[in-house]
């Protein structure tokens, strides 16, 4: 078994948080490889990511993150895969206990553990009362909180790049639909940064109508 773990990170201009993301994942002491996918950015972020050792994929234009990651998947040598945001941030040894879970279960395809909020530091006072974490760990299908056999999207197909926010939901809904299990382990997988730009604030509203339309067509088929 090829026991080498690859890494998808999406990003567009995100030299502001991506070196603290990246140093979180070169320090699991793992067998593991880093794609970062560069969505068109105009800052730092490929050079950043090339200098840091990652493999770097330019994008010409913009794709949006569903799309980045089927492009990782293409370029990733690994049996494992996780997507991870630029923004966040794995927790020691996340990885090692994702991993040997998978190991220990040949059934289960994928396993999840759970994301921790926390408000970016440099935010003004302002800002920070704007934003509303969850006090405590919660699950979901989170960047950088679940490790998938790469072999589960030969079942799966690929994320969908017809919606907008809501690929990860209809991804689960294609995993269950195939009896393809997730298993949920009771650690803090990685810890999510709020700040004024994540991208799930931002197309809040879209994810929500993704959510809807996904929940209705799944409902037909069953």
């Amino acid at each position: 078994m090829n026991n080498l773990i690859s890494i998808i990170m999406p990003v567009k201009n995100g030299s502001n948080y991506l070196k603290e993301a990246l140093n979180a994942i070169i320090c699991q002491n793992i067998n593991k490889e880093i794609i970062v996918i560069d969505d068109n950015s105009i800052d730092n972020t490929f050079d950043i990511a090339k200098e840091m050792g990652c493999t770097v994929i330019k994008n010409d234009t913009t794709k949006g993150p569903a799309e980045c990651k089927n492009i990782g998947l293409k370029y990733a040598n690994g049996d494992f895969i996780m997507f991870l945001d630029h923004d966040d941030i794995i927790n020691k040894n996340t990885l090692n206990i994702l991993y040997n879970e998978l190991l220990k279960n040949p059934d289960v395809y994928a396993v999840m553990g759970k994301l921790q909020d926390f408000i970016s530091p440099e935010l003004s006072k302002e800002e920070k009362i704007k934003l509303k974490t969850k006090e405590k760990p919660y699950y979901g299908l989170f960047s950088g909180a679940i490790l998938i056999r790469k072999e589960a999207f030969n079942i799966t197909g690929p994320i969908n790049c017809n919606i907008k926010a809501g690929d990860i939901i209809d991804w689960k809904i294609k995993m269950e639909s195939n009896n393809l299990k997730i298993k949920k382990l009771d650690i803090v997988a990685s810890r999510r940064r709020l700040h004024t730009s994540n991208f799930g604030r931002t197309r809040k509203d879209e994810e929500y109508k993704d959510y809807a339309s996904l929940l209705r067509a799944n409902l037909r088929k069953s």
